[in-house]
């Protein structure tokens, strides 16, 4: 997605060989005209399916998958990383560490929201590793529900995550594939 790689190249700050900051317009600042077109890219990625729900996690995956849920019109559901008074019992849970953070957390889906009759769309801002996918996945499957794919926003293509997730059968659609980042420079994969 061209739009989107313009936007790294001219917003995005590489702060070492494995870390780029989009907070200017994905996980902080949001530019909602390119989540519109996110949104619609990721429709278009997946026009030959038929989701019921799109899946994320807390927080920077939200405006991503809302834009998407509102192209195709379906429900958006967010694994939350902190429980609330109003998410107790009831749930499925899976664990996510990350490593930007450097911590691990319980994310959670009330079970009022996802079931086996969905055909579900996971989003997320990022692939790195894969441990956010992964516990998405795992909520997923507590519930059932049949996983279509994964739509990514930029994928750190040259970590492991994106690959090990491929070779286990998931379809993953990425807007941009990172190369390097090498060099303060970042490189996209064609």
């Amino acid at each position: 997605m061209q739009l989107l790689k313009d936007k790294i190249l001219k917003e995005g700050k590489v702060l070492s060989d494995t870390v780029l900051k989009v907070d200017s317009f994905l996980n902080h600042q949001i530019d909602p005209l390119l989540m519109k077109e996110i949104g619609e890219e990721f429709a278009n990625r997946y026009s030959n399916e038929i989701i019921t729900k799109v899946l994320t996690i807390e927080s920077s995956g939200i405006a991503p998958a809302t834009m998407l849920g509102l192209t195709i019109g379906a429900p958006v559901v967010f694994a939350r990383k902190r429980k609330s008074l109003t998410l107790s019992g009831n749930l499925y849970s899976s664990e996510v560490h990350s490593f930007t953070k450097n911590e691990t957390n319980e994310i959670s889906v009330s079970k009022d929201f996802l079931s086996a009759d969905d055909n579900v769309l996971i989003i997320d801002d990022f692939l790195a590793n894969g441990e956010a996918v992964k516990g998405l996945l795992e909520i997923a499957r507590q519930a059932g529900s049949n996983v279509i794919g994964v739509g990514i926003v930029i994928e750190k293509g040259f970590q492991q995550g994106g690959m090990l997730l491929r070779e286990q059968g998931i379809r993953i659609e990425s807007l941009a594939n990172i190369k390097s980042l090498a060099n303060g420079q970042v490189e996209f994969f064609d």
